[in-house]
């Protein structure tokens, strides 16, 4: 059994989990939990994510989206062992570096998980986006469902915050009026990981796994824009080995338009740092389009 300082979360992680718990060793802080490695009494190694009380529907909301994903055919996430309103242990992963190989077998595989669908825009469970609440109400038409799902309540957010300015906010509510003639053909829901930056995926025996969905019903191009916006080792491999199996014709003009959304969830998380940034994709956008 662990120290007496991890008793708590000892006692948690084995009711959750339905084993005992030999072993427990913190690997830092993020948002409003704590990450640790556990070692259980049937072999078997955990990653566990806690939190000193109850985070409402969060950790089942990240249950739920990583075996919707697993469910598909497509790139591969971590195994869901147990969670509760406090905590989430998954399979541990073993972590290396991108190759080449590893990244074309992951950009096939991330459109393969795209291919599988959705039912509708959204997803049947509450949404969040790091901690961040994420409205995942359905919708059918893809243009008016991102316009009002997913850019105008963080811009609400951030000129309620001071974070944009009402001069800030006229690009980005121009790009909501004229959503319809920026969002190109239209799409069926794609079964989208939500928040694929490249520190959500994790790189293991020549594969990209997935963690930290805010999975959902989608547009493809959302998870490789997210790709794109904060540097995924090989990324052009990664891309190219997508297209093969899903083209994607006029993929780049709308980059500036799905950079928004999380442009937005970053100005919230972190400020203003972010302003410049999320003003100048949406006037990109107005011009694309």
């Amino acid at each position: 059994m662990p120290e007496a300082a991890d008793d708590d979360l000892a006692v948690r992680l084995a009711a959750a989990v339905g084993a005992g718990v030999a072993s427990v060793r913190p690997l830092g802080a993020q948002h409003r939990w704590r990450m640790y490695r556990a070692e259980l009494d049937d072999g078997r190694s955990a990653f566990v994510k806690a939190a000193a009380g109850p985070l409402g529907d969060l950790f089942g909301t990240e249950a739920a989206g990583l075996r919707w994903l697993g469910a598909a055919d497509g790139a591969p996430v971590p195994e869901v062992y147990g969670h509760d309103a406090t905590l989430l242990a998954l399979a541990w992963v073993d972590t290396g570096r991108a190759d080449a190989a590893a990244a074309e077998r992951f950009g096939r595989d991330l459109a393969r998980l795209h291919a599988a669908g959705a039912d509708a825009f959204g997803a049947p469970w509450p949404g969040f986006i790091a901690d961040l609440p994420l409205d995942n109400t359905a919708g059918t038409a893809w243009p008016a469902w991102y316009a009002e799902r997913r850019i105008a309540p963080y811009l609400r957010r951030a000129v309620d915050a001071g974070d944009l300015s009402p001069a800030d906010a006229r690009p980005i509510e121009r790009v909501m009026a004229r959503i319809g003639d920026l969002a190109g053909p239209p799409v069926r829901p794609a079964r989208i990981h939500g928040d694929c930056w490249s520190g959500n995926v994790l790189w293991s025996g020549g594969r990209g796994l997935l963690v930290d969905p805010a999975a959902h019903g989608g547009h493809p191009e959302t998870d490789l824009v997210m790709l794109d916006l904060f540097g995924a080792p090989h990324l052009g491999r990664i891309l190219a080995a997508y297209e093969e199996v899903t083209p994607l014709p006029g993929r780049a003009s709308r980059i500036p338009l799905h950079q928004l959304h999380p442009l937005l969830v970053h100005v919230c998380l972190f400020g203003g740092g972010y302003r410049t940034a999320a003003v100048e994709a949406a006037e990109a956008a107005l011009r694309a389009g």
